[in-house]
């Protein structure tokens, strides 16, 4: 059962989303809020003929969990909050402030158990869903899929450089000059002010500041402080984060930590459907195939929620 919903009704950005629950619905329900990757996205996460975040809703609430989805701020309002203070847009605007709003919206709500209320962010979504928690979300559990503990200007830089080895001689080159001014902008960030790092322009419509302020609050610290029940999820055929530089060092920055689960699915990509190409150059005819989230994922995430 869907029921269309407000996020953030009343301030300058309400958002619309869909909260899916399950059909029998007489006592109160565990629920989660689903936080998208980077860039704008609606509220099915739509990439290329998939729709990730909606099989997901599909899939727990057939498992008697509650899900709310919703569209990201920045695909409904991008233009507006360029126009109004381009260097000023960071993920707490972006992403987080919506995230909170919409946990507080299912705690209010009588049909969900408010001690119940998960966060599931994907990618970029996965790397801030334990600062999420901190800054007011204060979620009953965090799943991470196919998030990363690195910066996420390392992140781009690896994608960048992934992409660089399987291009042709030529494209290389023009590449590999494209990422040494990638990397020479990111390594001068540190040393700004934030007024300086909100006037520079870093690729698109991107400033300086967004990488700024996401590098003052590393994920691994938020991560490796919390004591709440955390699910790490990702697939070893991902090729926008990888099992060795991603994966591999949540391992180790949760080694000592009882409250931390982990499954690598092998197979999958990074929208946790089955791989075809297995490459990043061609990440956009893979994601042009038509796919389902495996069941076996949400499965496991029911299982691992219901348990808790």
């Amino acid at each position: 059962m869907n029921e269309k919903i407000i996020i953030g009704r009343g301030t300058k950005y309400p958002l619309n989303g869909i909260l899916s629950l399950p059909d029998n619905c007489s006592s109160r329900v565990p629920a989660v809020v689903l936080v998208h990757g980077s860039g704008p996205a609606d509220m099915d996460e739509s990439i290329g003929a998939n729709k990730p975040f909606r099989d997901i809703a599909e899939g727990l609430s057939t498992k008697g969990i509650a899900v709310l989805r919703y569209d990201k701020r920045t695909k409904i309002y991008g233009k507006q909050m360029l126009k109004a203070s381009p260097g000023d847009v960071t993920v707490k605007s972006e992403t987080i402030e919506d995230a909170i709003l919409a946990a507080e919206l299912l705690k209010n709500d009588g049909r969900i158990d408010p001690d119940q209320v998960y966060i599931l962010g994907h990618s970029l979504g996965g790397m801030l869903a334990p600062r999420i928690d901190a800054e007011g979300g204060d979620f009953a559990g965090i799943i991470i899929c196919a998030g990363s503990p690195r910066l996420f200007s390392d992140i781009l830089l690896s994608q960048n450089e992934d992409m660089l080895g399987q291009l042709p001689k030529l494209l290389q080159r023009i590449a590999n000059k494209q990422i040494t001014g990638l990397k020479a902008k990111f390594s001068a960030i540190a040393g700004m002010s934030e007024e300086e790092a909100k006037q520079m322009k870093v690729f698109g419509k991107t400033y300086a500041w967004y990488f700024k302020e996401m590098d003052a609050h590393p994920a691994a610290d938020y991560l490796s402080k919390t004591e709440k029940p955390v699910l790490i999820l990702q697939g070893d055929k991902d090729f926008q984060v990888s099992t060795e530089k991603d994966f591999a060092l949540y391992q180790q920055i949760c080694i000592d930590k009882p409250n931390v689960s982990f499954k690598l699915y092998p197979g999958l990509n990074h929208l946790f459907m089955k791989s075809v190409y297995g490459r990043v150059k061609d990440f956009k005819k893979e994601y042009k195939i038509p796919q389902k989230v495996s069941a076996e994922v949400w499965a496991d995430i029911a299982e691992w929620i219901l348990s808790q």
